[in-house]
């Protein structure tokens, strides 16, 4: 007698959809064939597979030869990982206000890597060489934590990008004050599409010396990484995501995924399209009376306030989180497999809410 395997039970319903995140989205198809074409057999552990080492030389090839590249769960532990090795522990460094470090990752570079982050208001979340002297200053104050990096987020949390000569202003003003500079790339893809640029432009070319590289909000199931442009920017970072629990065992199956993503046009497809579904909600909500588009849609990110009573029936339909309660302000994002029917449906459904 033969047993049938079991069939696995499926726990919610795949007709649900929504802009509550990027991260609510599945995992694209072409990852998982990647993942199932990675099964099989037995490989070594903990980097030491040919996977790992594809991804090694594609991190070289779309950042320069310099580039040696770290697989990692999530991003903040790419976040975390990342600052921890460029910083000693009586060390700070300067972010936006809305930076994800500092608002959204549990205090984890504190508790995890010791660090002092110092918050500078920037509008649009974007930061000038002008406001990171406003917390870049006290070098050699034994009173002071010493801000010893800089870090930036592209696209930015309020779905603005920076152009190349904006990220390169910032990294020429922090390196003429001894700093270095990490970019946080949870969605490098949607700006280097956004902006039609490589990877490269908007990193290495700019003067970037550590990146978060994001997967995980471009179609991944649980794979970032860390790519280190400037070797002298890190104290062995090898150690320090052993240290700060980010090293696979099975590494195989983070690297494939990037493999899948970045080793062909997906990233470039995923985002794009991503982007272009957020400029067709934005351009939508943007003409429904009484509702306000609050930033220039750039990425794959929209900001609009509504009213509460109008949010909440809202909600009852689709996923999409409120930004600013005081405001009334929402966050909707778009995601590699939002639809158009996802995106008209909704505007639908706000005019007739704010006719109602």
């Amino acid at each position: 007698m033969t047993t049938q395997p079991a069939t696995p039970a499926r726990l919610h319903d795949p007709a649900r959809r929504g802009f509550g995140s990027d991260n609510y989205a599945g995992v694209h198809p072409e990852v998982l064939a990647a993942l199932a074409a990675a099964n099989g057999g037995h490989v070594a552990a903990y980097g030491g597979d040919p996977y790992t080492a594809a991804l090694e030389d594609l991190a070289r090839e779309q950042f320069g030869d310099q580039a040696t590249v770290l697989p990692v769960f999530n991003g903040t532990g790419a976040n975390v990982v990342a600052l921890a090795a460029m910083t000693d522990r009586w060390d700070a460094v300067v972010c936006s206000s809305w930076a994800h470090v500092h608002v959204d990752e549990g205090g984890a570079p504190e508790k995890v890597a010791g660090i002092k982050m110092l918050a500078v208001p920037a509008p649009e979340a974007r930061l000038t060489p002008e406001l990171v002297d406003r917390e870049a200053w006290g070098f050699g104050n034994e009173h002071r934590a010493q801000p010893s990096v800089l870090t930036v987020t592209q696209s930015t949390e309020l779905g603005t990008l920076y152009s190349p000569d904006q990220l390169r202003a910032l990294c020429d003003h922090a390196h003429g004050l001894g700093m270095t500079v990490h970019l946080d790339g949870a969605r490098l893809s949607n700006a280097a599409a956004a902006l039609d640029v490589p990877l490269r432009a908007i990193t290495t070319d700019v003067g970037v010396d550590v990146v978060s590289w994001g997967g995980t909000k471009n179609g991944l199931l649980g794979a970032e990484a860390i790519v280190v442009l400037n070797p002298d920017a890190v104290r062995r970072p090898a150690l320090v995501r052993k240290h700060s629990t980010q090293l696979a065992s099975k590494m195989r199956f983070v690297s494939a995924q990037l493999l899948a993503l970045y080793g062909t046009d997906l990233w470039q497809r995923s985002a794009s399209h991503a982007n272009a579904m957020a400029a067709r909600l934005g351009a939508g909500l943007a003409q429904v009376p009484g509702v306000q588009v609050t930033h220039q849609v750039q990425a794959n990110g929209v900001f609009a306030i509504l009213p509460p009573d109008v949010t909440a029936r809202l909600q009852e339909r689709v996923p999409f989180y409120v930004w600013a309660p005081a405001t009334g302000e929402v966050r909707l994002m778009c995601s590699w497999d939002t639809t158009t029917d996802d995106v008209d449906g909704f505007v639908a459904a706000v005019r007739t809410e704010m006719g109602a």
